[in-house]
C-alpha cells in the first residue's frame, strides 16, 4: 500500500497489531457502499471515465454479493476492511481499480463507514427499544387497576398502581430515542472529500455524494471531517443511559421476583437454575442487564479517553474507536431483545402487591390530608399520624382495622368518613393530578404511549 517509501517488511506483529480488519470488517456494506457512490461521482466530474467507474461498481457489487453468500471471505492478512475491498476489486478488474482511491483517503473513507454503519445501528436499536414500550404498554394497559406500594429509600411510600409505575419507564426510554434522534442527526454529515486533512485538487462533488448516501450535508471542515469522533461518543454516551434505564427496571425485577417481595413469577424460559439448590429460580437476565451496564459505560469512558489527548488531524488511537462503540451497540441491542421477552412474559402477583401495600401505612398522608380539611394544619396533623402509625406498630393493627374510637383518641377531628379516606383504591383514585396514578392520568399516560408508538412505526 505504501511501496516506494519504505524499503523493508513490516514486523509481522507490528502488521497484527496495526490491522483492524478482525473488527471494522463488519462496515463492508457500508465501505462498498461508499465506495460505489465515490466511483459515480469520480466519472460525473470528469476525474475517471465513465467505463472505469462502472466496471468499479460492477466489480463492488460482485463483491458484496459474494460476501453476502458466503462465497468470498475476509483476508485477515489485509490491515482493514478498506484495503481488503481496493486490493479485491484490483485483483478482479485489474487497472480501473486502482482508480477507486483517486480524490479518497482511508481518513476520510474510515470517517464515512463508521458514520453509516452506526446510521445503521441507531435504527435497529430504535426498533427494539419501541419493542420494549410495546410490552410495557401491554403489561401495563393489564394492570390500571393493580394496587401497589410507591417507595422512596426503597421503604413503602404511597399507594400507587403497577400500571403507573412501569410507565416511568417507558418516559426514559422515550427520552432515549429522542437521544438517539439527536446524535443520528448529528452524525449524518459526509466527511468524504476531506481526503487526508487539506482536501484535494480535483473537482469533485461533495454534495452529491452525500445526497446519494442520505445524509443531511457535508462536513464543513476538512480536518474537522477527518478528525471527528464526536457522534461516536454521543452515541455512547445514549447507549450508556439506555443501559442505566435497564439496569434499574432489571434491579427492581430482581428485587420483585425474590421471596421477600413475591411480586413477580419469572417465566421458565428467561430464568436459570442452581447446580446444588433445587429450589432456585434465578433472574440471571436481568442480572445480567444490570451487569452489562458498566461494560457499555465503560466504552463511553474508552472513547473519551482515546480523544481528549489527540492533536488534530487523523491520529493512529483513533482506530481504537471501533471495538468501543461497536461493543456498546451490540451489548446494547442483545440486551434490549432478551429484557423485552424477559418483560413480555413475566407475571405480576396481584395479591402480593395488594398486601404490601396494605401492610405499609401509606395511606399515612392522605389520613393526615383527611385532618387538613377538618382544619387542622398539616403540621400537627402529620403528627398526629405519625402517633397513629407507632400505635399500629405496637399493636400489630393496619388504618383500616383499628375502630373510630381509637381513631378519636389521637385527635377529635376524626370521623366515621376516615375510612373512606384511607381506602387504597380511593388513595390511588384522588390523585388526579396529570402524571399522578388516578385511573383517568393513567389511561392518558398510556394513549400518549400508543400514540408515540403508532408514530414511530410508521414508514
Amino acid at each position: 500500500m505504501w511501496a516506494g517509501r519504505f524499503k523493508k517488511e513490516l514486523d509481522s506483529r507490528v502488521n497484527d497489531f496495526n490491522s483492524s480488519i478482525s473488527f471494522d470488517s463488519r462496515m463492508y456494506r457500508q465501505d462498498i457502499r461508499g465506495s460505489m457512490a465515490h466511483a459515480a461521482m469520480l466519472a460525473r466530474q470528469g476525474i475517471i471515465t465513465a467505463e472505469d467507474a462502472n466496471a468499479i461498481i460492477a466489480g463492488l457489487g460482485g463483491i458484496l454479493e459474494d460476501l453476502e453468500s458466503g462465497k468470498l471471505e475476509f483476508d485477515h492478512s489485509a490491515e482493514d476492511i478498506h484495503m481488503f475491498v481496493e486490493a479485491e476489486l484490483t485483483a478482479r478488474i485489474g487497472e480501473p481499480g486502482k482508480r477507486l482511491h483517486t480524490a479518497r483517503s482511508r481518513n476520510d473513507q474510515v470517517a464515512l463507514d463508521i458514520r453509516l454503519y452506526l446510521r445503521d445501528e441507531i435504527e435497529e436499536i430504535e426498533k427494539l427499544i419501541i419493542g420494549l414500550l410495546e410490552a410495557i404498554y401491554d403489561k401495563a394497559k393489564e394492570h390500571t387497576a393493580t394496587i401497589m406500594p410507591g417507595y422512596t429509600h426503597l421503604q413503602r411510600a404511597q399507594p400507587i398502581t403497577l400500571a403507573h409505575h412501569i410507565l416511568t419507564y417507558a418516559q426514559m426510554f422515550r427520552r432515549d430515542i429522542g437521544r438517539l434522534d439527536d446524535a443520528g442527526r448529528r452524525m449524518n454529515i459526509s466527511p468524504l472529500g476531506s481526503c487526508a486533512l487539506a482536501g484535494t485538487t480535483y473537482p469533485i462533488d461533495r454534495e452529491s455524494v452525500a445526497m446519494e448516501l442520505g445524509m443531511d450535508g457535508v462536513a464543513e471542515n476538512s480536518i474537522d471531517g477527518v478528525s471527528d469522533r464526536d457522534f461516536a461518543i454521543e452515541l455512547a454516551a445514549a447507549l450508556s443511559i439506555i443501559m442505566v434505564h435497564l439496569s434499574r427496571f432489571a434491579e427492581e425485577i430482581i428485587l420483585w421476583s425474590s421471596s421477600e417481595f413475591g411480586f413477580v413469577t419469572l417465566d421458565d424460559a428467561y430464568s436459570t437454575g442452581s447446580s446444588i439448590m433445587p429450589q432456585k429460580k434465578n433472574p440471571d437476565i436481568a442480572e445480567l442487564v444490570r451487569g452489562k451496564t458498566g461494560r457499555v459505560t465503560g466504552s463511553l469512558v474508552t472513547l473519551l479517553m482515546v480523544m481528549k489527548g489527540l492533536p488534530l488531524a487523523y491520529n493512529k488511537d483513533m482506530q481504537e474507536d471501533k471495538e468501543a462503540i461497536f461493543d456498546a451497540v451490540d451489548t446494547v441491542k442483545i440486551c434490549l431483545e432478551l429484557f423485552t421477552k424477559m418483560f413480555a412474559t413475566l407475571t405480576f402477583n396481584k395479591e402480593a402487591m395488594r398486601r404490601a401495600a396494605s401492610g405499609g401505612f401509606i395511606a399515612a398522608t392522605d389520613c393526615a390530608d383527611y385532618l387538613v380539611k377538618k382544619g387542622v394544619p398539616f403540621r400537627d396533623a402529620y403528627k398526629v399520624v405519625g402517633q397513629l402509625v407507632a400505635y399500629c406498630i405496637e399493636q400489630g393493627k393496619t388504618f383500616e382495622e383499628l375502630t373510630l374510637e381509637e381513631y378519636k383518641s389521637f385527635h377529635p377531628g376524626f370521623g366515621g368518613d376516615i375510612y373512606e379516606a384511607v381506602d387504597l383504591e380511593n388513595c390511588v383514585s384522588r390523585r388526579k393530578s396529570s402524571g399522578g396514578p388516578a385511573p383517568e392520568s393513567v389511561v392518558a399516560q398510556l394513549e400518549s404511549l400508543k400514540k408515540f408508538i403508532d408514530s414511530r412505526k410508521q414508514p
